[in-house]
Parts: C-alpha cells; sequence; structure tokens
C-alpha cells in the first residue's frame, strides 16, 4: 500500500519527536502492508514555514536509516499546504518543489482549517487546476462545517478536486461526527484516496488495513484498493488522473 499524508519525520513539525519515533512508525507501516510513504511535513500555516532543503535532508536521512534497518520502506518528500490566497501567486509555487508532492508540480495536498471553510476556496482550487496542479483535499470530514453540510465536498470533486480522508475516521478512532461525515463520503462514492496522516507510533500510527476492511465490505474489495494503492500510486508518480 501507499499511505501518502503522513508527518513521519523527526523534529520538523507536530509529528515525532525522536529519530526512533520514526523509525518506529516505519516499523509499524511496514507490518501493516505499507512500502511507500509520502512525507506530508505542515507547511504555510503559520507554525511551520519549513525549508525545502530541510525536508529533503529529513527524507534522505530516514531513507537510509531504514535501508540500514532492513526494512521494505521508501519514504517520498511532500508537504501539506496550509489553504491560503498566496498560493494564487504562482511565484510562491515556484519557490520549491517540495511543496508539491514528491516534487512532480502535479498534485498538491491542501490543508483546510478544521472549524471552517475560507470563501476563496473556489478560487484556489480553479487557479491551481489552471496552473497544471490538482488539489488533494485531507480529512475534510474532520472539518466542522463540512461535517454539518457535506454535500459542499460535491462541488470540490466536480471543480476536479481529490479528496483523501483519513483511515481513523473510518475505523472510529476519532469522535462520531467524523465516522458519519467519511461514511457519507464513501457511500456517494466522493472518496479517491484512504491515507494515515500518522503523527506517531501510539495515538496516530500509520495502519490502514482496518480502514481498508471495513471499505471492502462497504464498497468492494477493489474499490478499496483502489484508494490504497492505484489512486495513490498515481498521485506519486504525478500521472493523470483517473475518476
Amino acid at each position: 500500500m501507499i499511505d501518502i499524508h503522513t508527518h513521519i519525520l523527526p523534529m520538523i513539525d507536530d509529528g515525532p519527536t525522536m529519530v526512533q519515533e520514526s523509525l518506529e512508525m516505519c516499523r509499524i507501516a511496514v507490518n501493516d502492508g505499507i512500502n511507500k510513504i509520502i512525507a506530508t511535513p505542515h507547511v504555510q500555516n503559520g507554525m511551520y514555514d519549513l525549508d525545502a532543503n530541510k525536508v529533503l535532508e529529513k527524507v534522505d536521512m530516514l531513507n537510509q536509516l531504514i535501508k540500514q534497518e532492513g526494512l521494505d520502506l521508501v519514504i517520498f518528500p511532500g508537504a501539506e499546504v496550509h489553504l491560503n490566497d498566496r498560493l494564487l501567486d504562482a511565484e510562491i509555487l515556484r519557490e520549491s518543489s517540495i511543496l508539491t508532492i514528491n516534487g512532480g508540480k502535479k498534485y498538491i495536498l491542501l490543508e483546510f482549517p478544521f472549524q471552517w471553510v475560507p470563501p476563496e476556496t473556489e478560487q484556489i482550487i480553479f487557479k491551481l487546476k489552471l496552473m497544471g496542479l490538482t488539489p488533494v483535499l485531507p480529512h475534510l470530514e474532520r472539518n466542522y462545517r463540512i461535517q454539518r453540510n457535506p454535500h459542499m465536498v460535491v462541488r470540490y470533486v466536480e471543480m476536479g478536486a481529490i479528496l483523501q480522508v483519513t483511515a481513523q475516521s473510518i475505523v472510529g478512532d476519532f469522535d462520531a461526527a467524523p465516522l458519519k461525515c467519511v461514511l457519507w463520503m464513501l457511500k456517494n462514492n466522493l472518496v479517491h484516496v484512504i491515507a494515515s496522516d500518522a503523527h506517531s507510533p501510539v495515538a496516530r500510527p500509520p495502519i490502514l488495513s482496518r480502514a481498508v476492511k471495513i471499505v471492502s465490505d462497504m464498497l468492494g474489495e477493489e474499490a478499496a484498493r483502489k484508494m490504497v494503492l492505484e489512486n495513490p500510486g498515481t498521485i506519486l508518480e504525478g500521472l493523470p488522473f483517473n475518476k
């Protein structure tokens, strides 16, 4: 499986605080059947305005340690970019290839606030698409406003955005509202990718298999497999997305 949304790099955002925590997350991922992970630290949210070189250095370091451990896993660079109107400036996106998934300038992981939906959201999605970038929208099932009006996401999908939901939302590890919202999205065929949004080895681990089992029972094994293998692979490789 491929996990396109993780906070697995040590000492860079609100993910692991030690290298050993990162390595333990890697072991958990491999044991769960994950062999490719995109590291997506927070950027441009006012707290973690990260330098691209720092992210690349951390990815290289972690990959070297993974190799030493003999784990069947590769980490790729990316970022979870806070949704803001700075993204309408093409120069911001040219500053660093790390802002896009695997530096491919094709897909960008675009984080919403958890309590509200910015009024310029549709404008940003439209502009990014014009620039050749497809927004991947993570964990909208955990957004307070969308939980109360999930039909909002239909418009984003119609505009060409990709919806990525969190595995722990599907298994009910959060409260009832994200679970209800994500089940609605799944039943209405609006979900394209399941990812872990892992932050730690214990409370927020990189585990996809439990969610895959639930989705397999709901929608069939082929649909579930597509959400953790085919669609994430397309995004990782920067290929055209076929919905």
